[in-house]
């Protein structure tokens, strides 16, 4: 969990804006907008959102061709892929149970990192979690009560959860220590709208018949959640890292499910309510008190050394681990 009280108060707004999405998608899709048309408008205004939060603070859009690499990599992985998903998935899941399944990202990232071999030193209590975790969202499928697109819906959000875990390891390798965050997540985004673009002839516009509450769903959708949501995100995965980041899946089944019932009046059964409850029990299981090993102290030999001298600089990266912004620095700093 966060470290420093400025993080804990990003990670709780951050929750409560991108809990908030998925009521969005789901207006939006109930109001005449197709899934990609939903994509492509909530990257180009969060694009937007963030280059004038950027051009505001002086900060500049990278202008490497590396950095730009790395950013269509993450722009796929952490954009367009899951805006796509949750959009497909919510024509046929309830924006409530939509956001449980995106609880998933941690465990989707302990996971990664098992595999990967970046996450050492993985205690049985982790391994319980993730197997209890991977169990509660099985529970929620039910795929022995559902066929057709209703199963397929779900897949495809538990798929935008998975994009999203290995989009936060690969931004906190690649990005999160670059200077201005801000700008980083503006070109980031877009990047996405440039991928989303190119996707919607294949995808097929469809016919546009979007009414006023269609409008509002999407800017809500685009400007608060994810322009303000995404920028939260890269502040919080350059202060904790990315496995602390992705534990705001704590808080976002609370909140997409309380508006969805409260707003769209959706029904949660008691099978459902269950596999939320076996979820977020794994996922505390994997973050939880003596879910991490004691790190063996380093050996000082000369390599060391300087890798440690190195790794004071602010913001550098060594070894894939992003440094860590100071307390008192203001975001882009």
């Amino acid at each position: 969990m966060p470290s420093h009280p400025a993080s804990t108060v990003r990670m709780g707004l951050l929750a409560l804006l991108w809990g908030s999405s998925f009521l969005w998608i789901k207006v939006a899709l109930n109001h005449g907008l197709t899934p990609a048309q939903i994509a492509v408008t909530r990257c180009a205004l969060g694009a937007a959102v963030l280059v004038a939060l950027a051009r505001a603070r002086g900060g500049r859009l990278p202008r490497s061709r590396a950095t730009w690499g790395h950013l269509a990599v993450a722009a796929l992985l952490c954009n367009a892929v899951p805006f796509a998903l949750f959009a497909v998935g919510e024509q046929t899941v309830d924006s409530g149970v939509a956001g449980v399944l995106n609880a998933t990202t941690p465990l989707w990232s302990l996971l990664t990192g098992v595999l990967l071999g970046t996450d050492r030193g993985v205690r049985p209590v982790r391994l319980a979690g993730l197997a209890l975790g991977f169990a509660g969202t099985l529970l929620i499928f039910a795929p022995w009560q559902r066929a057709g697109l209703t199963s397929w819906g779900a897949l495809a959000l538990a798929g935008a959860a998975l994009s999203y875990a290995l989009a936060f390891a690969y931004m906190g390798r690649h990005l999160t220590a670059r200077k201005d965050p801000t700008a980083v997540s503006a070109a980031q985004l877009l990047a996405a709208t440039a991928w989303t673009a190119l996707a919607l002839p294949v995808a097929g516009p469809g016919p546009l018949h979007v009414d006023t509450t269609g409008v509002l769903a999407v800017v809500a959708l685009g400007v608060l959640g994810t322009g303000v949501t995404f920028h939260l995100n890269y502040r919080l995965i350059a202060d904790e890292g990315p496995t602390a980041a992705a534990t705001v899946g704590y808080l976002l089944p609370v909140v997409s499910v309380t508006l969805g019932a409260l707003v769209l009046g959706e029904e949660l059964t008691p099978r459902v309510l269950a596999g939320m409850a076996v979820v977020l029990t794994g996922v505390a299981l994997t973050r939880g008190p003596g879910a991490h090993r004691p790190r063996p102290a380093r050996r000082h030999t000369p390599s060391a050394a300087h890798a440690q001298e190195r790794s004071a600089v602010p913001g550098r990266v060594l070894s894939g681990r992003p440094g860590r912004v100071p307390a008192g620095r203001a975001d882009g700093a």
